[in-house]
């Protein structure tokens, strides 16, 4: 049935929906503007030490979880820039951030029960000036890894499936592009880092939390060559400190203020991710 309601969607109505001229794709290109990025350089204090994660890439200006979100994250020399994986029916890693198809196309059904070759027909209809880049399809994970071969940008990796048997994979593509000392991976998920500690002994690990807790300090400690990468709204200079303290490396997020990036900056933090903030 989704198949079928997809190939409807797709013979007639994308191309009403996506006539110039269409009421929605007017009112999809207002609230998908692409938005000015706000330069660190404001802050003379922390422009120089504080390294700026692209939160799903450069999103204010291009669709988020796209290759040019990540070229221009590279263009722009941030430290790193985050994506989140899922896999498709038959086993490809893509980019995307939610499970349901149409969170970023016309088409419906879930990321998981769609094949690849499928998926690749679709078309985003939201996203930071989407119209821009008409033949924009979804990126797989190799895709998005070459983007950052030869570069100094570091890909992120977030593990956005509840899969635990094909992780190897996400290693393999890794270490297919030469990345393995640039990439990081990061998941909410322990036992899918433990997992991954399990294959990989090095590759640098990012726990993700809401909350900075004891547990979560100690369950990162754990693991080994792991940091934290936390809420920003739900943290306050206790919990910061605590885990600076104990030696965790720490990651805030999603910080969008120079004037939020300063507080942190005057309790330690030095790495933060962002949807706003360039170099």
């Amino acid at each position: 049935m989704t198949a079928f309601i997809n190939r409807i969607i797709s013979v007639f109505l994308i191309p009403i929906l996506m006539s110039t001229s269409s009421p929605i794709f007017l009112l999809k290109k207002a609230v998908n503007k692409p938005e000015p990025l706000i330069p660190l350089s404001q802050s003379t204090v922390i422009a120089e030490e504080m390294h700026i994660t692209a939160h799903r890439g450069v999103n204010a200006q291009a669709p988020e979880n796209t290759l040019p979100a990540y070229e221009k994250a590279v263009e722009l020399g941030y430290y790193s820039a985050e994506c989140d994986i899922k896999l498709t029916k038959d086993g490809v890693w893509v980019l995307s951030h939610d499970s349901l198809v149409s969170s970023s196309f016309w088409q419906v059904g879930l990321i998981k029960n769609t094949d690849f070759e499928t998926l690749r027909t679709y078309d985003y209809n939201t996203g930071a000036g989407f119209w821009l880049y008409p033949d924009l399809k979804i990126p797989t994970l190799d895709e998005f890894l070459d983007v950052f071969v030869g570069s100094k940008t570091r890909p992120q990796i977030e593990i956005k499936t509840d899969d635990y048997d094909n992780l190897d994979t996400v290693l393999d593509a890794v270490n297919a592009k030469g990345l393995h000392d640039a990439a990081i991976i990061i998941s909410f998920d322990l036992e899918q880092l433990q997992i991954i500690r399990e294959l990989d002994p090095d590759i640098e690990l990012w726990y993700l939390c809401y909350r900075i807790s004891q547990k979560k300090i100690d369950e990162a400690k754990s693991l080994g060559n792991c940091w934290l990468s936390a809420d920003v709204k739900v943290n306050t200079k206790k919990t910061i400190t605590r885990a600076l303290d104990q030696g965790v490396g720490l990651s805030l997020w999603t910080v969008d203020t120079v004037k939020k990036a300063e507080k942190l900056y005057d309790m330690g933090v030095r790495y933060i991710e962002t949807d706003k903030l360039c170099n």
